[in-house]
């Protein structure tokens, strides 16, 4: 039975390594999303700073695994044997919960997943614990919880939405007041006045931080009067800050004014630094806490020769020092993982759309909270505005007034999605907290900080319009209602892995892990797949030219695209109705509705297109919107014909008879041959052959009226049910429509093509628009 436990010890530090590199690939980047976001300097800086933060947060990061052995549970009502399911069941619970969440796109939080699993898990033990012995009750439960440290840590991690969303905004909206989006045009000794302040601040939490952790913090000195370098940091904190109030401005007016350098971009560097070390710091626990917890004890109980069963782990309520070398070996998997990661720019797209000053591609629809708050948080402004003197009010609105940037034309996606200011406080002000929590030995949650930071300083900075706050909202408490659904899902599936391992565990460990390692190889098979059909299908892009030749040349990619997709679907939409295939007939209506998405984003864009316009290319505008409106008729027509079809299986209605799939089968030959056609020519740049499609207009649209024909006739004499008729009308004539729409299209395109225009000179001359 002992070999169990060494084979358990193993499975864990496998589990941790591969913990470490879906976590850090879920949250690690949130970090990075202020420097990126602002464009203060390249992506390889970055990069290479926030490495060194995290390395260095990781080494100074052991007391903080103290969570890990006592935060949640009291380690001296269990045994060995019941700690090491505990901390089983955890590890299996928090690789398959991070992947899941990676996996359909959901944000979540490394922290509340591994205290929720603790505490599932702990709970599952205690209650089996109970069960067997007769002289407890249920009540006794609360003598296994460490429910005074539970409920501070829970408690804190809620808090932490609270107040990083509040102080992120309150700082944010007095920084804008005093500083204004003309931040670069003040004069140098308020630029060295804010940076003075906000280094001295990043630095010095990250000192605090840094001494927390060294082995040295804890010895006393007589230079000190007898007091630890820790204690002395604390008792002298005023005299410190101040003093390094002074030394920091000091140095940053000197930056600014002998070096001529960006004092905001230091601030940024420093600042990604410091929330890189305090990410690593609070969230390594989360990775590594649960296994190394488990290799001590084990250490501890193989020594004591006592059985399994009756060791007690009250040995794990003392202060256990982990050794250095597995932080730094954590540390360069969490630098490892952060520079490959695939995911990266995914998830660090979420926070910058939700905070960006312009707009972007809403990712959240509205509901009605949002737009409850949105309607509160507007009347509450409107009654506050009408105690504030006007001229007041004048001079506020003016210092949040954003300046008008001259950019070339087509150029307004190189803009950054916040100026330099807001990613200053938004990353001061998260490490800040992040260290403050982690000195106080309180894991929160560093992914929601960092966002709840972002959010508060985007509400204050007025980056949530009266045209995106409700989206804004949205997508803010889409993240929290995900947080409190991870909770549920981490403390569930804890205490049930906890209890089926508890029934017999060699066994069960086997088989649990076997099912883990087959669920993460078919999720990274899945999303595999997706991306190679995403990229296969080809993804529609913004029209960037000004002339209507140009136009015609740059979305010909897209129709040609759009032409591809709706030969799929429909064809799709036929042979499933064929078939009665149910399952394919329920992918051919997502596909749908990702088509009418796309296109709705390209008709979003017009307001856009139409600015960027030349006074003398204007008739491009009209090209531009005729053709998108003909592309949102075709995929109207699609969505139709999908959705009629699949619920006329899904209500198990009688299946088409033979001569009417033999018919729309032809039907489908002929749309097909059209599709192709018309998709090679527009990939090919041939608009000459449009003229060929045209042509054969008349031919293809008789055809489907000689179907309606038939069916009348068939109706009058042999049909005998109502719902096969109207479906087959409805398809017949939706296929009308479409090929309606396909023909406006191509006429437009064959009305509007220049011949005599050499494209391929207009195409150099344009600047390519690079695909995601």
């Amino acid at each position: 039975m002992e070999n169990i436990y060494l084979l358990m010890i193993v499975a864990l530090g496998v589990l941790a390594i591969a913990d470490l590199v879906v976590g850090v690939s879920n949250d690690a980047v949130n970090f990075l999303n202020s420097a990126i976001g602002s464009k203060a300097v390249s992506f390889k800086t970055i990069m290479i700073v926030a490495s060194i933060g995290v390395a260095v947060g990781a080494i100074f990061s052991s007391g903080m695994m103290e969570v890990a052995r006592k935060g949640i549970f009291n380690p001296g009502e269990f045994m060995f044997s019941e700690i090491m399911i505990i901390f089983m069941a955890v590890m299996i619970t928090d690789i398959l919960l991070l992947d899941f969440f990676n996996t359909i796109g959901m944000p979540t939080s490394t922290t509340v997943s591994i205290v929720f699993e603790l505490l599932g898990a702990s709970v599952a033990i205690a209650l089996i614990k109970i069960g067997h012995e007769k002289t407890e009750g249920f009540a006794d439960l609360i003598n296994y919880i460490n429910t005074s440290k539970a409920t501070q840590i829970i408690f804190g991690i809620l808090l932490s939405v609270i107040v990083a969303f509040s102080v992120g905004a309150l700082i944010q909206w007095v920084t804008r007041l005093l500083l204004s989006y003309n931040f670069d045009k003040k004069a140098k000794w308020v630029g060295a006045l804010f940076g003075g302040f906000a280094i001295t601040a990043i630095t010095y939490f990250i000192f605090m931080k840094g001494i927390g952790g060294t082995a040295f913090a804890k010895e006393s000195y007589a230079s000190l009067n007898g007091l630890t370098i820790k204690e002395f940091l604390e008792t002298n904190v005023l005299l410190i800050l101040a003093v390094s109030l002074v030394f920091w401005t000091l140095a940053s007016y000197l930056y600014t004014t002998v070096l001529k350098s960006d004092i905001y971009k230091l601030i940024i560097v420093i600042g990604t630094f410091a929330l890189a070390l305090a990410f690593a710091g609070n969230d390594l626990v989360n990775f590594i806490g649960v296994p190394i917890a488990a290799w001590q004890s084990y250490q501890i109980w193989a020594a004591s020769g006592i059985p399994a069963n009756e060791f007690s782990m009250e040995v794990l309520s003392q202060s256990v020092k982990t050794p250095t070398l597995m932080l730094f070996i954590a540390g360069m998997v969490m630098v490892v993982t952060l520079w490959l990661s695939s995911k990266a720019k995914a998830v660090v797209k979420t926070s910058i759309d939700l905070s960006s000053q312009g707009d972007t591609k809403e990712r959240f629809q509205p509901n009605f909270l949002s737009r409850s708050f949105v309607r509160a948080a507007v009347g509450l402004s409107d009654m506050v505005s009408y105690f504030i003197p006007e001229k007041t009010q004048a001079k506020i609105d003016q210092r949040f007034t954003k300046p008008s940037i001259p950019l070339n034309q087509d150029k307004t996606y190189e803009l950054p999605a916040f100026d330099m200011v807001r990613a200053a406080v938004n990353l001061m002000v998260a490490s800040v907290l992040i260290s403050i929590a982690t000195s106080m030995k309180l894991p929160l949650s560093t992914t929601y900080v960092t966002f709840m930071v972002a959010m508060g300083t985007s509400l204050a900075d007025r980056a949530w319009g009266a045209e995106s706050a409700v989206y804004r909202v949205a997508g803010v408490l889409n993240v929290i209602g995900g947080w409190f659904f991870t909770a549920l899902i981490a403390f569930v599936s804890a205490a049930v892995i906890a209890y089926l391992i508890n029934l017999h565990v060699p066994s069960m460990v086997g088989i649990l892990l076997l099912i883990s390692l087959l669920l993460l190889v078919r999720n990274y098979i899945s999303l595999n797949k997706k991306k190679k059909e995403q990229k296969a299908e080809g993804q529609l892009i913004k029209a960037e030219s000004s002339s209507i030749q140009g136009v015609i040349q740059e979305s010909a990619h897209n129709i040609a695209n759009a032409i591809k997709r709706a030969n799929k679907i429909y064809t799709g939409a036929i042979d499933g109705l064929s078939k009665q295939d149910l399952v394919s007939l329920k992918k051919n209506k997502k596909q749908v509705d990702k088509l009418s998405n796309e296109i709705d984003e390209l008709r979003d864009n017009i307001f856009y297109f139409i600015k960027n316009l030349d006074d003398s290319s204007l008739t491009a505008s009209n090209f531009y919107i005729n053709i998108l409106g003909y592309l949102q008729d075709m995929s109207q027509s699609l969505e139709y014909v999908s959705k009629v079809s699949h619920k006329h299986v899904n209500n198990n209605h009688k299946k088409l008879k033979f001569n009417q799939i033999k018919e729309l089968k032809q039907v489908d030959q002929t749309v097909e041959k059209l599709f192709l056609t018309t998709q090679e020519a527009f990939e090919k740049r041939s608009f000459e052959e449009i003229g060929n499609i045209l042509a054969n207009k008349k031919q293809i649209f008789s055809l489907i009226t000689e179907k309606i024909q038939k069916q009348v006739e068939r109706t009058r004499t042999e049909e005998v049910s109502p719902k096969n008729t109207t479906l087959y009308f409805s398809l017949l004539l939706e296929t009308k429509d479409l090929l309606t729409a396909t023909m406006n299209l191509l006429e437009e395109y064959h009305n509007a093509h220049d011949g005599s225009i050499d494209i391929s000179k207009i195409m150099q001359d344009a600047e390519p628009l690079e695909e995601e």
